[in-house]
C-alpha cells in the first residue's frame, strides 16, 4: 500500500499555480467585466469542494503568482505546472491525482458556465487544460 506523503509548501503552490492558473485560463479566454464576480464565485465553490490533500493545497497557503504581460507566457507557465502537479500527486498521494485533475476541470467548465454558457475559446482552453492533466499520466 502506498502511504500518502505531505506535499511541501513549494509542491502546495505547484498545485495551486496549476489549479488557480487553469481558472485564469478560461477566464481571460472570453474575457468579460461582469463576469469576473461569477467567475471567481463559481471557481472557489468548486476548490471548496474538494477534499484531502488537493483541498489543503488549494485552500490555504498564499495564493500564486501568475504572469500578467501575454496569454502566451500564462500559458507557458500554467500548463506545465499543470503536468507537475500530477506528477507530485502521483509519487506522494497517488489517490488524490484523480481528485486534483476532476477539481481543476470542474472550476475551469464552472468558470466558463458562469456567464452567458461556454464560449468556443473557453471550450478550446479547457481542452488544453485537459491535455496538460492527462500528459502526467
Amino acid at each position: 500500500m502506498i502511504m500518502e506523503q505531505r506535499l511541501t509548501d513549494e509542491e502546495r503552490l505547484t498545485l495551486k499555480t496549476g489549479a488557480f492558473g487553469a481558472v485564469f485560463l478560461v477566464s481571460n479566454a472570453d474575457p468579460g467585466v461582469l463576469s469576473v464576480l461569477r467567475e471567481s464565485a463559481a471557481a472557489s465553490g468548486a476548490f471548496a469542494g474538494s477534499s484531502g490533500v488537493v483541498k489543503e493545497a488549494l485552500t490555504t497557503g498564499p495564493l500564486p503568482k501568475l504572469p500578467r504581460d501575454s496569454p502566451l507566457e500564462i500559458e507557458s507557465t500554467v500548463l506545465p505546472a499543470l503536468g507537475r502537479a500530477v506528477r507530485i500527486l502521483a509519487e506522494k498521494s497517488p489517490a488524490d491525482v484523480a481528485a486534483y485533475r476532476s477539481v481543476v476541470l470542474a472550476a475551469a467548465d464552472r468558470v466558463a458556465r458562469a456567464h452567458a454558457g461556454v464560449a468556443p475559446e473557453e471550450a478550446a482552453m479547457i481542452e488544453r487544460i485537459r491535455d496538460a492533466l492527462a500528459e502526467s499520466a
